[in-house]
């Protein structure tokens, strides 16, 4: 899987047992088809992590969860889900720090280390994402925002890494920065990472924002591009699938 491309669905606060079997009935054909070359998984609403896991029992498909709780065990948190729970449900990986969660609500630095810490701990894979605004990016602080945010990683001791970098003017807008941007970043990020936990890391660095059906071969074929998190699209069987077969070139 760490030399696979990857490509990631974020379901977002999306579904319905009703749609969700829909869609994974039309989806496990061809993740299943194309397992050898691509590695495909969905982050879902907690609610539905269960079923879903079940469903896709036995499959290609890895199921995760779009957030977890800062809260390490298990006590009187009311509403909160921790990455035990997760993982007792069968979600393998979890996103951590995605933009939607840092501007609705309003996450910090050392929340996200706790949520970071509380997976890794778990054996929940963790997929932390990064990006900046688009007045960050007109006042030329990509570099310097995305740097922070990796910051992180110093403090947990991983050999097996995974980042989407999503900016966030281009998430729902339908916005897609050029390629020589989107080049330029995912090459800083791979060098932040063997800087902060050496050159023995495992790497993958997924591209988010308005990825499509469209733009995905384009986008998935820039060096140091390793897949796609995709939003919108991946609610669509149709769209989901040809951006996974995007992402190899069938023997």
């Amino acid at each position: 899987m760490w030399q696979q491309k990857w490509v990631i669905g974020n379901w977002k606060m999306n579904g319905s047992n009703a749609t969700n079997r829909l869609l994974l009935q039309a989806l496990l054909k061809p993740v299943d088809a194309a397992a050898t070359h691509v590695y495909c998984g969905v982050a879902v609403p907690n609610v539905y992590l269960a079923a879903v896991s079940e469903f896709a029992a036995g499959t290609a498909l890895a199921v995760g969860a779009e957030d977890v709780s800062r809260f390490a065990a298990n006590g009187a948190f009311t509403g909160e889900v921790n990455a035990q729970m997760l993982a007792d449900v069968g979600a393998w990986f979890v996103l951590i720090g995605h933009s939607e969660r840092r501007q609705y609500f309003q996450e910090s630095n050392d929340e996200l280390l706790a949520k970071l810490q509380n997976s890794v701990a778990t054996g929940v894979l963790p997929i932390l994402c990064v990006g900046e605004t688009l007045v960050e990016r007109e006042a030329g602080q990509e570099q310097q925002v995305v740097s922070a945010q990796l910051s992180l990683l110093a403090q947990l001791g991983l050999k097996e890494v995974v980042v989407a970098y999503e900016p966030v003017w281009a998430i729902g807008t339908g916005k897609v920065p050029a390629v020589a941007q989107i080049k330029a970043m995912h090459k800083l990020i791979y060098q932040q990472i063997l800087s902060l936990c050496g050159e023995d890391v495992k790497i993958r660095v997924l591209y988010g924002g308005s990825v499509n059906a469209s733009n995905a071969a384009e986008i998935l074929a820039v060096s140091h591009v390793d897949g796609a998190l995709v939003g919108g699209a991946s609610l669509q069987a149709d769209s989901f699938t040809a951006i996974i077969q995007a992402a190899y070139a069938p023997a």
